[in-house]
C-alpha cells in the first residue's frame, strides 16, 4: 500500500518512514521543513518527498493522492518553545490535524495520530495513566496535542472515519534535533559546554528508544482498532540520573552540570500503562542503558550532522532560552 508520513523529515517520522521503506512499502513524506525538519534524515531512504504544510489542504491533497493511510507525525513538539510561542503549536497540532482528518473523511482512508504521554499531565508516584484517563495537559504543547487527539476521536464518532491514536513516552535516539534533554546534553557534553538542568533534576520520565517507538506505531497502524488509543511507554528515570549517565558515556566533567531555573508549569512525573499495545504483541527491545550508549556513540561519530544545526537560528533560540538562566 501507499503510506503518507507527515512530518517524515523530523526525528521519529524519519525513522518510521525509513523503517517502512526498508520493508518495501511505498512511502510518501510530506514535511514543511521547519527548523527541526532535516532532509538529511531521509538520505538513501527510498521515499518520495513532498515539501508542504499539513495546514494547507492543497498540500495534503497533492501528497496523499495515491495513499491508503496517513500516519501523522507532523507537529511542533518542544515544550520550551511552546512556552515562548504557543501560536505555532495551535496552528500545526490542532488546525493541521483537522485538515488531515477532513481529507481522511472525504476519501475514506485510515489515519493514525501520533501523540504524546504529556496529554495526561503530572502523575503521582506509583500511578500510570491508562488510555481512559482524563487529559490534564500542563503546557501549551501538551494542550495542542490533546486538542488534536480529541478531534480524532470526534471524527471517529461523528463521521465514522477509520482512525486511532498512539501516545508515546519521551523518545530518544539518533537524528534527534539537539533541543530535547538527551541530544542537547550529549552534544553540549561532547563540546565541553554547560548542561542546563532544570530545577532539582528529579523530574521523572519514561524513556523510549525511537526504534521501539516506531515498532509500536507500525503495529498499531496494521492491527489497531479504529477509535482506540494505545499508550507506548518506556523505562522510568529521573532527569538527573540520565544526566549522570550521559556524563559517564561522554567522559565529560560533572562540573558541566548547571542547575538552572525550572520551566513554568514543569510536570514532575509521566508514566503510562502500555498494556493495550502489549496485547497487540508489542514489546520494547532496547534497555535504556544500552540505547543511551548507542545514541551517545552516534552523536560522537556524526558531528557533521549536528554541528551545522547548532549555529545560526539555533544559537538565537539557545540564547533566548538559557542565557539568563546560565548567567
Amino acid at each position: 500500500m501507499w503510506i503518507l508520513v507527515t512530518g517524515g523529515a523530523g526525528f521519529i517520522g524519519s525513522h518510521f518512514a525509513k523503517r517502512l521503506a526498508a520493508r518495501g512499502e511505498n512511502v510518501v513524506v510530506l514535511d514543511k521543513l521547519t527548523y527541526s525538519g532535516n532532509p538529511a534524515n531521509l538520505e538513501g531512504a527510498g521515499v518520495e518527498f513532498v515539501h508542504g504544510d499539513i495546514c494547507e489542504p492543497q498540500d495534503v491533497a497533492g501528497a496523499a493522492e495515491r495513499c491508503d493511510v496517513i500516519v501523522n507525525f507532523a507537529a511542533e513538539t518542544h515544550v520550551d518553545r511552546s512556552i515562548l510561542e504557543a501560536g505555532d503549536f495551535i496552528q500545526t497540532d490542532v488546525l493541521g490535524t483537522h485538515v488531515l482528518l477532513e481529507w481522511a473523511k472525504e476519501h475514506g482512508k485510515r489515519l493514525l495520530q501520533v501523540s504524546t504521554d504529556e496529554v495526561y499531565g503530572d502523575l503521582p508516584e506509583g500511578a500510570s495513566a491508562t488510555e481512559d484517563d482524563r487529559l490534564r495537559p500542563s503546557s501549551p504543547y501538551a494542550a495542542s496535542k490533546a486538542g488534536g487527539d480529541l478531534q480524532v476521536l470526534a471524527y471517529v464518532r461523528t463521521y465514522g472515519i477509520d482512525a486511532c491514536i498512539t501516545r508515546g513516552a519521551n523518545t530518544y535516539g539518533p537524528n534527534q534535533y539537539p533541543e530535547k534533554l538527551v541530544p542537547l546534553f550529549v552534544t553540549n557534553a561532547l563540546d565541553g559546554e554547560p548542561l542546563p538542568l532544570y530545577g532539582d533534576g528529579r523530574q521523572r520520565r519514561e524513556w523510549l528508544h525511537v526504534d521501539d517507538h516506531c515498532a509500536a506505531i507500525e503495529l498499531v497502524l496494521r492491527e489497531g482498532a479504529s477509535g482506540e488509543i494505545y499508550n507506548v511507554g518506556g523505562q522510568e528515570r529521573e532527569n538527573i540520573e540520565v544526566t549522570r549517565r550521559i556524563l559517564d558515556l561522554t567522559g565529560a566533567s560533572p562540573d558541566l552540570v548547571r542547575p538552572v531555573a525550572d520551566r513554568p508549569g514543569h510536570d514532575r512525573r509521566y508514566s503510562v500503562d502500555s498494556s493495550k499495545a502489549m496485547a497487540l504483541g508489542w514489546r520494547p527491545a532496547r534497555a535504556f542503558d544500552d540505547g543511551l550508549a548507542e545514541t551517545v556513540a552516534w552523536y560522537r561519530e556524526n558531528r557533521e550532522w549536528w554541528e551545522p544545526i547548532k549555529s545560526g537560528a539555533y544559537r538565537e533560540y539557545y540564547r533566548r532560552q538559557y542565557a539568563e538562566r546560565l548567567s
